[in-house]
């Protein structure tokens, strides 16, 4: 098993003439592709024209060229000061948007087809292959803009977003924080909060929480510039909301999706209580934000790396003998990042691409939220090496049923870990399940309300400081939280640190996830052998919509019923709770 990854299984180093060799590759094919259907337009008419040129589309997918991006990003996020690498990423991005923007037609003039060709079309049998894709194509048409234009909008993408966000996360990821006679970098000390004694447990919050105070003005000008950005480029395809652009975009039902929002609002009381009895068994008259996600107790059960690796394995063993194969693969295979160290970037994540091996980021320190980490993000990675079983036009996945394969992998370690714990940190475990649960439906779908508060007020105003942002941030947050928490204006700096919300709208994806997830396993405890309809969601792909995919696994996800349904379990979780703290 292997700790830290193996980079090699792209390149050996930045200087790699395999890098320079697949560019130019790329460049060749990609030229090719551009100059022989810029002038034959017989795709445009015939069936089984555009599925021999569909087929040669989806071959520009599988050209190796993509890995360097994804080599001098993966280098980066290990080491915030490779400059070298953050320059070849910013090259080769460049290169690669110029590529891309050869073959913007060929998608936009299929756009264009009249409603007749493309009824046509997408009842050929020759297309049957591509006809979700295609169907994906025709809706969205309509959001497209001229050629020249979208070139332009890919040009920018750089220099108006990516850049602005590095910015923030390099300033923050060169952060140190000294606790206790020891410099721990901050995304250690981020994680570290939680485990604390309340005292220790607001001291170390309180001097994270000034460093994010001290990023204040270079965040507040980063997200007032990518807002505008997007403001922009909303007004520019005609996206009436701020949020209409990335529920599309994940395939989902913006109707259903408000109709998820407005439930888990409506439903705030449930948080509130979880807060109290949190409140009461911290023995608290208040509780601040630093005990938000504060443990109850200590889990003095370590999780040694090695001890979160052969739960996760079993668990995932359990439910299918070949998702304990692919977890042990990448172990083995150098593909997860394990432990913290100065420079590396915070949090953990999911990476992978068609012609890239999946790779996992992790910060590990030994503690039961890292065993949830490992499980969530190593879920991920199940699903991405599933979805390969797929065609490459079908190989991603939506956020949407991304972050519902995540938490179903998370639940199901996270149930086995429990039942493993002695009887007296068992309570305690159970508090911190919940404690993640009502975050990841009621935190999120707040965070989702101030991500639509601050994208009106940029819109309606021009330009918001950053004390409005962070009274916004509070506003949202003491919402869900209710009147058990106390929220002062510092708090409120945690949007300098929250990557999601420069996602614009990621978030919902979480409680859509979450409840979807708790669907699934109820099915599954009734019936083991539903196992093998999680594993056709898993592997499906973008081969369908998420409501076909899901549709299959008998969960109708248009109707408000699945997630009401899921709202009250977790008030009967919260319930729980209530009577064993008593």
């Amino acid at each position: 098993m292997k700790t830290n990854w193996d980079l090699s299984l792209l390149y050996s180093s930045l200087d790699d003439p395999r890098i320079e060799r697949d560019q130019k590759q790329a460049d060749r094919v990609i030229t090719a592709f551009a100059k022989k259907y810029g002038k034959d337009k017989q795709h445009l008419k015939d069936p089984a024209a555009l599925a021999k040129a569909l087929l040669e589309y989806e071959k520009l997918i599988e050209l190796p060229a993509s890995r360097a991006g994804y080599y001098a990003w993966y280098r980066k996020e290990l080491d915030v000061e490779d400059k070298a690498a953050e320059a070849l990423a910013a090259k080769l991005d460049d290169r690669g948007t110029k590529r891309g923007n050869k073959i913007l037609f060929f998608a936009l003039e299929l756009g264009k087809l009249s409603r007749a060709t493309q009824k046509k079309f997408l009842a050929a049998p020759a297309l049957k292959p591509y006809q979700y894709w295609l169907k994906q194509l025709f809706e969205n048409a309509k959001y497209d803009l001229s050629e020249p234009e979208e070139k332009i909008l890919s040009l920018m993408g750089s220099v108006a977003y990516d850049r602005w966000l590095q910015s923030t996360e390099n300033i923050l990821n060169k952060k140190t924080v000294s606790f206790e006679k020891k410099i721990l970098p901050l995304p250690e000390a981020e994680a570290l909060v939680q485990t604390l004694s309340t005292p220790k447990r607001r001291a170390l919050y309180g001097t994270i929480r000034d460093i994010y105070a001290s990023v204040g003005d270079v965040a507040e000008s980063e997200l007032n510039a990518v807002y505008t950005n997007k403001k922009i480029q909303d007004e520019l395809r005609g996206f009436k909301t701020p949020f209409e652009a990335t529920i599309l975009g994940y395939q989902n039902d913006p109707k259903s999706i408000l109709a998820l929002v407005d439930a888990v609002t409506k439903q705030a009381p449930i948080a509130h209580r979880f807060y109290d009895v949190k409140r009461k068994l911290l023995r608290e008259k208040r509780l601040t934000y630093a005990d938000r996600a504060a443990h109850i107790g200590e889990i003095k059960t370590k999780v040694p790396f090695e001890k979160a690796v052969r739960i996760v394995r079993e668990t995932f063993g359990d439910l299918d003998p070949k998702y304990a194969d692919i977890f042990d693969r990448l172990l083995a295979g150098g593909q997860v990042d394990v432990y913290p160290r100065k420079g590396k970037s915070g949090g953990a994540f999911c990476s992978s691409g068609v012609v890239v091996p999946t790779f996992v980021l992790l910060n590990h320190i030994d503690n039961f939220e890292s065993l949830k980490t490992l499980a969530h993000e190593m879920g991920h990675a199940i699903h991405a090496e599933r979805a390969k079983t797929q065609r490459p036009l079908y190989q991603g996945h939506p956020i949407s049923t991304a972050e519902t394969a995540s938490t179903f992998f998370e639940t199901a370690a996270l149930n086995r870990v429990i039942e493993m714990l002695p009887a007296e940190e068992r309570l305690i475990a159970l508090h911190d399940m919940l404690q993640d649960n009502v975050a990841t439906v009621f935190r999120q779908i707040a965070c989702f309300r101030f991500e639509q508060a601050l994208h009106g007020e940029i819109r309606r105003d021009g330009y918001v400081p950053k004390e409005r942002i962070a009274d916004l941030m509070n506003t949202h947050m003491g919402a869900y939280l209710g009147p058990a928490v106390e929220l002062v204006r510092e708090d409120g700096y945690f949007f300098v640190h929250w990557s999601h919300i420069r996602r614009f709208f990621y978030v919902y994806s979480y409680a859509y996830g979450q409840l979807i997830s708790r669907a699934l396993h109820h099915k599954l405890e009734k019936d083991s052998g539903f196992i093998d309809n999680v594993d056709g969601f898993l592997s499906a792909g973008e081969s369908a919509s998420p409501y076909d995919i899901f549709k299959s696994c008998g969960l109708d996800t248009k109707k408000p019923d699945i997630f009401l349904e899921g709202l009250a379990g977790l008030e009967k979780d919260v319930a729980e709770l209530e009577r064993l703290a008593k």
